[in-house]
C-alpha cells in the first residue's frame, strides 16, 4: 500500500514540476520577445538620434528636416519587420525631440517646414503613426491587387475575343470548304449526266 501511495505521489510531483517548467518557459519566451523588440528599436533609433544630434550641433535646419523626413521611411521599414518595433522606435525619437525641444527651436528659428516636421513627429501617438502607415500600406496593397485583377480581366477578355475571332474564321473557312465541296460534287454530277 505504501509503495502505491509513494508511486502516486511521485507521479503527482513530476506532473507539478513539468507544469511549472512550461509556465516558466512561456514567461521566458515573452521576456525574450520584448527584449528583441526593445533591442531592435534601440538600434534603429540610435542611428536617427545620432543624425539628429549632428544636425543640431551643426545648426543646419535644412539637413535636420531631411533627417526628420527619414523617420517616416524608417517607420515604414520597421512596420514590415514588426509593428511593435516601429512603435518603440517612434517613442524613442519622440523622447529625444522632446528632451531637445529648446535646442531644436533655436536651430529651426522661423523655418516653418522644419517646425511642422518636428511637431508632426512629436504630437502624434506612436500607435497612431504605426496604424496610419499600416493603413497606407494596406491601401497601396489593395490598389495593387485591384490593378492586377483588372489586368488579368483585360487579358481574359482579349483571349476570349481572340478565341471568338478564331472560331468565326474557322467557321467561315469550313463554310467555304463545304460550299466548294458542294459545287465540285454538283459539277461532277453534271459531267456524269452529260450536262
Amino acid at each position: 500500500m505504501k509503495k502505491i501511495l509513494l508511486a502516486v505521489m511521485a507521479v503527482c510531483a513530476i506532473s507539478f514540476t513539468s507544469c511549472g517548467n512550461k509556465t516558466q518557459q512561456a514567461s521566458d519566451e515573452a521576456v525574450d520577445s520584448v527584449a528583441v523588440i526593445t533591442a531592435a528599436a534601440d538600434e534603429a533609433a540610435e542611428g536617427t538620434i545620432s543624425a539628429l544630434s549632428e544636425q543640431l550641433e551643426a545648426g543646419d535646419a535644412s539637413k535636420l528636416q531631411q533627417v526628420l523626413e527619414t523617420v517616416k521611411t524608417k517607420v515604414a521599414e520597421l512596420i514590415k519587420q514588426n509593428p511593435e518595433i516601429a512603435k518603440e522606435y517612434v517613442v524613442k525619437v519622440q523622447d529625444f525631440l522632446k528632451e531637445n525641444a529648446e535646442k531644436i527651436k533655436s536651430v529651426v528659428g522661423d523655418n516653418a517646414a522644419v517646425a511642422a516636421a518636428v511637431s508632426a513627429i512629436t504630437d502624434i501617438e506612436p500607435q497612431n503613426v504605426v496604424n496610419g502607415l499600416l493603413d497606407q500600406v494596406s491601401d497601396a496593397a489593395a490598389d495593387a491587387k485591384d490593378a492586377a485583377v483588372d489586368a488579368v480581366n483585360d487579358k481574359v477578355d482579349e483571349a476570349k475575343d481572340a478565341a471568338k475571332q478564331k472560331a468565326e474564321e474557322a467557321k467561315d473557312a469550313a463554310k467555304q470548304k463545304a460550299g466548294e465541296a458542294v459545287d465540285n460534287a454538283a459539277n461532277s454530277a453534271k459531267k456524269a449526266l452529260g450536262l
